[in-house]
């Protein structure tokens, strides 16, 4: 049952499993824990481009993980921005920093042997075709 989970890396499962808890957190803060405004606000929509992440991350799409290590840093700037909020917000914001920090540096390390294959075959191709 869990077998294809064995064939992932660790760090493409850690980066998943922090975009969905990033999203959960995002909609769960702006639409009942501490919200803009009584009752949710539109700020509920900031957790969806997560949504269109988790896929390809899921997929070890290079493409995706490379996109998606510049969106997540729009989530770091917030967290780290609001941190400064007291009360719940304090520790959402903690947590929404932690999340999106964490994500962003499981993505550098996938993505940094892809990197570097792609710099040495592209170096190789130079080679031969002079």
């Amino acid at each position: 049952m869990y077998k294809h989970l064995l064939n992932k890396n660790p760090y493409q499962l850690l980066a998943v499993a922090a975009f969905a808890d990033l999203f959960i957190l995002c909609v769960a803060w702006e639409w009942f824990i501490s919200p803009l405004r009584p009752g949710g606000s539109w700020l509920i929509l900031k957790g969806i481009p997560l949504l269109f992440a988790i896929p390809g991350i899921w997929k070890g799409k290079a493409y995706t993980m490379q996109w998606a290590s510049m969106l997540i840093l729009l989530y770091v700037t917030e967290g780290l921005v609001r941190i400064l909020e007291s009360g719940a917000n304090f520790w959402l914001a903690l947590l929404e920093t932690v999340l999106a920090t964490t994500a962003f540096i499981c993505l550098l390390i996938y993505l940094k042997p892809i990197k570097k294959e792609a710099k040495s075959l592209a170096k190789k191709n130079m080679e031969s075709a002079s």
